[in-house]
């Protein structure tokens, strides 16, 4: 599930990056979720390979805790790009806003 969220993010992200004629704001985003989906990609191959058939019938409180995961995953880049463009600050209005006292 894991996998499956951040893959989805990452298609999100990427679909809408290429929409807005290559903002690189967004590129950001899709570049750390296009990075956590090959991260557990590796995590479910290497897992596959210990565990074999078993891989494909997961426990109902696995998947659960794998989608727990996976959402948060998804939020934690959220926030971790909007403190990116926050610091950057590429059109310069929170300096602004900052200055206007």
């Amino acid at each position: 599930m894991t996998l499956l969220i951040t893959a989805f993010a990452a298609i999100i992200a990427t679909i809408a990056w290429y929409n807005v004629k290559a903002d690189r704001k967004l590129g950001t985003l899709a570049l750390m979720y296009w990075g956590a989906s090959l991260m557990w990609l590796v995590d479910s191959v290497v897992e596959y390979i210990e565990a074999g058939a078993e891989f494909f019938t997961p426990e109902t409180a696995d998947m659960i805790n794998d989608s727990y995961l996976g959402l948060s995953v998804v939020v934690l880049g959220l926030i971790i790009w909007t403190v990116v463009l926050l610091v950057k600050d590429p059109e310069g209005k929170v300096r602004a806003a900052l200055s206007h006292k």
